[in-house]
């Protein structure tokens, strides 16, 4: 490839609106057979892109909105979602699902994983976690960023265990608010839109049977920055295009390229594409301003989380044959 540049993920907004909201409404109709969706929203932008496509598709009045906070997120990402719903004119419902978390032992957990490093932890400091050595070419470490009351930052090296025992915690948040989300499609006869886009659906970003689940993805296929472009093209308030992306689930704020990604998400972007076209590291390194090496590393982090999250995207495996009918409308995790 001769030229390579930021200008490989511009697409046609218009045109790509338009096909999405085609399918989803054949989709509704003929493989779902359900009558509106139902979406839950953040205040980020995917799932802000989602339920504006969902409207200009079916119309407001076929599709119902949910606002899920609890107790980490930040009040300003309901804020949003609340000024998405109003400028959608869609319906909504708000739940709060910390004492449900509570209930279960999600934060309890947490916080007993979080001790086993730094003992004198409790309800009142803040936390998140943390990765670091994938842009490096080196194995990803996990670390535990907590602030005390005071205002002291420490930092935690985290073994393997304590960090898995702090993110399944923390899925349950994912789990509960899909569970909601399918009461209400059920009750309503509607189906259940997921939210991720393709750098988080391609890297394993999201949870199993959590936010990983839904009846149909529309924007699984675009680009983080493509997304963005999507949301101005569709006219959705300043507030929301211009939110950071954050995983909005520990207390402390929490970037997606510390916690997951090798890099901010527009270079993540375009690193995604470079490696599936077959673009030279020399030349990703080119255009994001780093070295060689950097580059090789972020194309092999990719690859390495690729291979590490394929299960996340398994059907469940079936040990003989079954013959179901029509599985057309199967729900994906």
């Amino acid at each position: 490839m001769s030229v390579f540049g930021w200008e490989a993920l511009d697409i046609d907004y218009e045109q790509e609106a338009e096909r999405i909201c085609a399918r989803l409404r054949e989709t509704l109709a003929q493989s779902l057979r359900r009558r509106g969706l139902v979406v839950a929203i953040s205040g980020g932008i995917d799932s802000s892109v989602c339920a504006a496509l969902a409207v200009r598709a079916l119309g407001s009045e076929r599709v119902h909105c949910l606002i899920l906070p609890e107790r980490d997120s930040d009040p300003d990402s309901a804020a949003r979602a609340g000024l998405l719903a109003e400028t959608l004119g869609v319906g909504v419902d708000t739940f709060d699902i910390a004492p449900a978390l509570e209930a279960i032992g999600a934060y309890a957990a947490r916080d007993a994983a979080v001790r086993t490093v730094l003992p004198e932890y409790d309800e009142t400091w803040k936390m998140k976690l943390a990765i670091a050595g994938g842009s490096e070419g080196a194995i990803n470490r996990f670390r535990l960023v907590a602030q005390s009351p005071d205002g002291t930052m420490h930092d935690r090296e985290l073994r393997l265990h304590e960090y898995l025992t702090i993110v399944a915690a923390t899925s349950y948040k994912q789990r509960l608010r899909k569970t909601i989300e399918y009461f209400h499609a059920d009750r309503l006869h509607y189906a259940v839109v997921g939210t991720p886009n393709r750098l988080e659906y391609d890297q394993g970003f999201f949870v199993k049977n959590g936010d990983g689940s839904a009846d149909v993805k529309p924007i699984a296929h675009l680009y983080k920055s493509q997304v963005y472009g999507m949301a101005r093209h569709l006219g959705l308030p300043e507030r929301l295009c211009n939110a950071q992306p954050t995983t909005d689930t520990y207390s402390l704020e929490q970037g997606q390229d510390e916690f997951y990604f090798a890099l901010p998400y527009r270079a993540m972007d375009l690193a995604l594409w470079g490696l599936e076209h077959d673009v030279p590291a020399a030349q990703l390194a080119h255009v994001l301003e780093t070295t060689v090496e950097q580059a090789e590393a972020v194309y092999a982090d990719i690859v390495r989380k690729r291979r590490s999250t394929a299960p996340l995207h398994l059907r469940p495996v079936l040990l003989g044959t079954v013959s179901v009918g029509d599985t057309a409308g199967e729900r994906a995790a």
